[in-house]
């Protein structure tokens, strides 16, 4: 695709989707008729695209759904679910978003007319069925729109994560033959202009915030996007949404690659329709009608748990999404949480991580009475968590009074003092996090599943809570344990209406991932209690394999030293093919505000720690290499510790290294979500790794 530069663009644009709002109400009349048409007339069009298999990797292909005596629920496209529920909560406002220091909001009718209008544009610019509509940038409702707009106008959404390089983007992009890109600013703009000769099928690109700062062919502001398709007729549009069926695909989601290229994940609308109905049902989610859910969006909608828990079940239950601020996970998102005090809220375990440590950086600045006074409310919480874990209603005096008197202001700092339901998922969350959030009286519901599960197939909830498990399987699905070791651990599988249709135009790994009986083997290892509660143990891929021949699950091990070293940020076990254990390590360290990049300077709590060896040390450089004999002398004892309980011998780490910086996402070492990528790290740090075995 050629973008020819023609002249720099007037200073005439503004206010993205309020303009576009003056706009909407002149042709709301018109398909206001579309909302009359009577939901059982609608859904009983869901006829079924005719299909042979469970799975496909062509983008055009349909599959057969997992319908069966669990879960009998017709099948619906996104379409319908969003007519449904425009129908119930049409008046009632779906999305919020922050302009000039004011929340402006639209009401689920308004919200159902600009997706329309988006697919009207895309339509205009040539979209064609099965086609990408791939979005690169922060969460927004002009995220939403294009999203959902993508899908009614025939086409496939895909998410791509702002973090992406030029290439990154260019592979997702070409994959999912993307005709549009719709981009956030300037900075992401460039990355697509940097690869646009490598994506022969793109025709367009749209810019959804900040002005443009040149004139292209083919690349549209927001507002010249919505304009784009007023002459496309309703009867267009509605004829390609009535063409689409529920057992086709309308999703994209992108692994992030930390093994290989990423997959894309195929999801139908039946996927994304049923999980956004059932999955949540585990988590006590409520309809609008009975209590409006409200929510923060700051988490990549790239990935299928933001996806799921702030797009899809929004709209399936009429919940009110507001937008956090781009800079959220830099350091705003406490404040908007503290505007806008959600009935519900998910992290993955890193954001969790992080207010940890600000509601312990607060605590340690305290007067002595009041940190006295907070740690003792603290362990009075806890315990009696963990006393009463299963009984609901049972609340003991004494949590009452602490929770009215020290843990309510707590979580109001963080902004949580409204919050009814705390979910953690997409990584694996640590004791230590779950019980420090135990000591606020507040329980973290873990969800666990993958892309291809379209998120969820084991939750927590209200009703369904025993640490450290992720909960039980979702009502409507199912799951085995494959290949089980003496201990009851195997490979957890999965079946249900969520699981996926396929890697798009990857067929070995497809036939990897589903068995002949259309199975899905998650790669996780675990096991399951007699009360039917998961328990995660590893990774088949991650399990280490000695010279020896023994097989180590790195995991429990990793956590058992973070647990022991409070200054420990990253632990990962090394030891595959090798004679004996050893382990890289990395120290808790401040980020820079801007890049969140790791600095030199150890945190407050790292800090403590080596004070409390009788070590000065404030930064990495201070100790690696040996330099602080105090903290190594610490470290040595708490790896002492953790071997002292291995299970044998070749499960007790022999060696470590502190590495100079802790890992991030921009130095590569972890995901978008915060997932360690081993084969990543293993790479970069091969010489370091290569020292350590050396007679």
């Amino acid at each position: 695709m050629e973008f020819l530069d023609e002249e720099k663009v007037d200073n005439q644009l503004g206010n993205s989707v309020q303009e576009s709002m003056a706009n909407v109400q002149t042709d709301s009349e018109e398909h206001a008729t579309v909302g009359k048409k009577n939901i059982e007339e609608e859904l009983s069009g869901a006829s079924l695209a005719p299909a042979h298999s469970l799975w496909t990797t062509d983008a055009r292909g349909s599959v057969r759904l997992r319908i069966e005596d669990g879960c009998p629920e017709e099948p619906v496209t996104v379409h319908q679910m969003f007519k449904a529920s425009v129908e119930k909560y049409g008046n009632m406002y779906a999305l919020a978003s922050k302009k000039n220091d004011k929340w402006e909001k639209i009401t689920f009718l308004e919200y159902y007319q600009f997706c329309r209008r988006a697919a009207k544009s895309f339509i205009k610019l040539g979209l064609e069925r099965f086609h990408g509509v791939a979005i690169l940038g922060f969460n927004s409702a002009e995220w939403f729109f294009s999203a959902v707009g993508a899908i009614l106008a025939g086409g496939i959404m895909t998410g791509i994560y702002a973090t992406n390089s030029p290439e990154a983007c260019q592979y997702v992009a070409s994959d999912s033959k993307a005709n549009i890109i719709v981009v956030e600013n300037q900075k992401q703009l460039d990355k697509i202009l940097q690869v646009c000769g490598r994506l022969p099928h793109l025709k367009a690109i749209v810019q959804y915030s900040g002005k443009l700062q040149q004139k292209l062919s083919n690349l549209y502001s927001w507002e010249e996007f919505m304009e784009l398709g007023l002459d496309v007729s309703e009867k267009q549009l509605d004829d390609i949404i009535s063409s689409q069926r529920a057992n086709q695909c309308c999703v994209l989601i992108y692994t992030s690659g930390t093994t290989g290229k990423p997959k894309g994940v195929m999801l139908s609308h039946d996927n994304i329709t049923w999980t956004a109905n059932h999955a949540s049902r585990a988590g006590d989610v409520q309809p609008a009608d009975t209590q409006q859910e409200t929510l923060v969006s700051y988490l990549p909608l790239s990935h299928i748990a933001a996806q799921i828990y702030d797009l899809w079940k929004g709209i399936q239950w009429g919940e009110l999404v507001y937008f956090a601020q781009p800079d959220a996970l830099k350091g705003s998102l406490i404040t908007t949480l503290r505007e806008v005090c959600p009935t519900s809220h998910m992290g993955v375990p890193r954001v969790w991580e992080k207010m940890m440590e600000k509601i312990k950086q607060g605590i340690s600045q305290c007067g002595y009475v009041k940190k006295k006074l907070v740690t003792w409310a603290m362990s009075v919480s806890l315990e009696a968590n963990q006393k009463h874990m299963q009984k609901e209603d049972e609340k003991p005096f004494l949590l009452s009074l602490t929770d009215s008197l020290v843990l309510q202001k707590l979580r109001a700092e963080l902004g949580l003092s409204c919050c009814q339901k705390f979910f953690s998922g997409a990584a694996p969350i640590s004791c230590e996090t779950v019980q420090f959030f135990l000591g606020l009286n507040i329980r973290l519901y873990e969800a666990y599943g993958m892309s291809e599960s379209t998120g969820p197939h084991f939750m927590s909830g209200p009703k369904v809570y025993k640490l450290p498990s992720c909960g039980k399987v979702v009502p409507g699905c199912r799951y085995k344990v494959a290949n089980i070791d003496s201990e009851g651990a195997g490979e957890i599988c999965f079946w249900g209406r969520n699981v996926f249709m396929g890697f798009l135009n990857m067929e070995d790994k497809t036939r990897e991932a589903l068995d002949e009986d259309g199975w899905l083997h998650s790669g996780d290892l675990g096991k399951i209690d007699e009360e039917g509660f998961l328990y995660i143990t590893g990774r088949t891929k991650e399990l280490i394999i000695t010279a020896g021949g023994e097989n180590v699950p790195p995991v429990p091990i990793e956590e058992a030293v973070k647990k022991e070293l409070p200054i420990i940020s990253n632990a990962m076990l090394i030891g595959d093919k090798r004679k004996f254990l050893s382990m890289l390590l990395t120290l808790k360290c401040c980020s820079n505000a801007e890049t969140m990049e790791p600095t030199e300077e150890l945190s407050l709590e790292a800090v403590e720690f080596c004070q409390q060896q009788g070590s000065q040390a404030t930064k990495v450089s201070d100790i690696i290499g040996g330099k602080d004999k105090e903290v190594y002398r610490a470290i040595q004892e708490g790896i002492d510790r953790v071997n002292s309980v291995a299970t044998s011998n070749a499960q007790r780490i022999q060696k470590w290294t502190i590495l100079m910086k802790d890992f991030s996402v921009s130095g590569g070492e972890l995901g978008p979500t915060m997932k360690l990528r081993r084969p990543i790290v293993l790479e970069m740090y091969h010489k370091v790794i290569e020292s350590l075995y050396q007679e």
